[in-house]
């Protein structure tokens, strides 16, 4: 199947290696130490600068005290340590924050932050991640799919994104940790796999953050050589689907990829993950009222999935002016939510999250992008 130049073009954009400044949140500690040897450091060094950033998440290289002052002042010469720049901070009434950074560039990326409080086990506290600044797949239900595509994110900005939420919370509470990351914000992760690799390493480090490869999610929009890949990885990571159709027609109509990659491209690409990692699958199913949520929508997609040993997540839509797509009631939920249980599926409606402080990923990057350009 012959790929349309526009998507040749994307494709090309994405995944293009451009020379990166150096910047030491997306090295190793042995790379930093390498980085290091000609200035006659010891090795032990990159550990323990290492150790400075990824554990206990300092912006600034003044604050890595055991380093002798020349060292520093060196560091602080070369310009290696770039944290993100908060724009904006919004908290809703569940917990859930949203977290606006300005990159170096200019660009501008979103994180989420959702903590979940339990009273008899451990804190869960969730951060979701993006990948790209912008997006090139342009879903139709989506508020960055309606800004177009900017570039990849550096690892160190991918990684960035959690040290420095940290580093924030760090100021009221000493013991905040990240213990759960879900790559589901800004971008296609699949679509920068090299650096989305590199950022899962460094998280999963255990001299950093130090999270558990089963606390890990990446969800793709169904690139099925990045599909391959990912089940090619020693790891644990979990990966989910987002699908939000049960035919190729519904599908293409609200997310284009489905051209370059048909429903039946990506569920046999699911079925090979399955086969080699045994691990099982999340899907992701944003309902729209009028769409994808009735009856006939229901039943295709458990007959789809009937036997599959996967888990598929209800989302209602967050509406997003100009894409059409409207929140479902409750009570249309519920009956999608009893008919795939009929047909045996392990489904569930998504708890809600952050829903008076525009939730929906970019909708606090469109904001500020229209403010500037006002």
């Amino acid at each position: 199947m012959k790929e349309p130049a526009e998507e040749a073009a994307i494709k090309q954009r994405t995944e293009r290696q451009t020379e990166q400044p150096t910047d030491l949140r997306g090295l190793f500690p042995e790379e930093i130490a390498a980085l290091l040897k000609p200035w006659g450091q010891p090795a032990f060094r990159g550990k323990q600068i290492f150790k400075w950033l990824q554990n206990r998440a300092v912006r600034e290289v003044a604050e890595m005290t055991d380093l002798p002052q020349a060292l520093r002042a060196r560091l602080e010469e070369a310009g290696w340590l770039k944290p993100l720049a908060l724009e904006r901070r919004r908290v809703a009434r569940d917990g859930t924050e949203k977290y606006l950074w300005r990159l170096a560039d200019g660009e501008l990326i979103e994180s989420v932050l959702m903590p979940y409080r339990r009273a008899q086990t451990r804190d869960r506290v969730t951060v979701c991640l993006s990948t790209q600044a912008g997006c090139p797949l342009g879903c139709r239900f989506c508020a960055t799919g309606q800004q177009g595509f900017r570039r990849n994110l550096t690892a160190a900005e991918i990684v960035g994104q959690v040290l420095d939420i940290t580093y924030d919370q760090r100021k009221n509470d000493p013991d905040f940790k990240v213990t759960n990351l879900v790559f589901m914000g800004m971008g296609e992760p699949f679509l920068n796999y090299d650096n989305v690799r590199r950022a899962i390493g460094l998280f999963t480090h255990p001299e950093g953050q130090a999270i558990g490869q089963r606390r890990i999610t990446v969800s793709t929009a169904g690139i099925v050589p990045g599909i391959d890949r990912f089940a090619g990885e020693d790891w644990e990571v979990n990966l989910a689907l987002s699908l939000h159709a049960a035919d190729d027609k519904q599908r293409s109509e609200w997310m284009p990829v489905n051209e370059r990659f048909p429903l039946a491209q990506v569920l046999e690409a699911c079925r090979r993950y399955w086969e080699r990692t045994r691990r099982r699958l999340s899907v992701e199913y944003a309902l729209m009222a009028g769409v994808n949520d009735r009856p006939e929508d229901a039943r295709r997609l458990g007959s789809l999935f009937k036997g599959w040993p996967i888990h598929l997540n209800l989302i209602p839509v967050n509406a997003v002016a100009g894409t059409g797509a409207r929140r479902p009631e409750r009570e249309p939920t519920e009956r999608f939510l009893a008919e795939l249980r009929r047909w045996g599926v392990d489904a569930v409606i998504r708890e809600e999250r952050g829903q008076d402080i525009e939730a929906a990923c970019g909708q606090l990057r469109g904001a500020a992008r229209g403010e500037e350009e006002a």
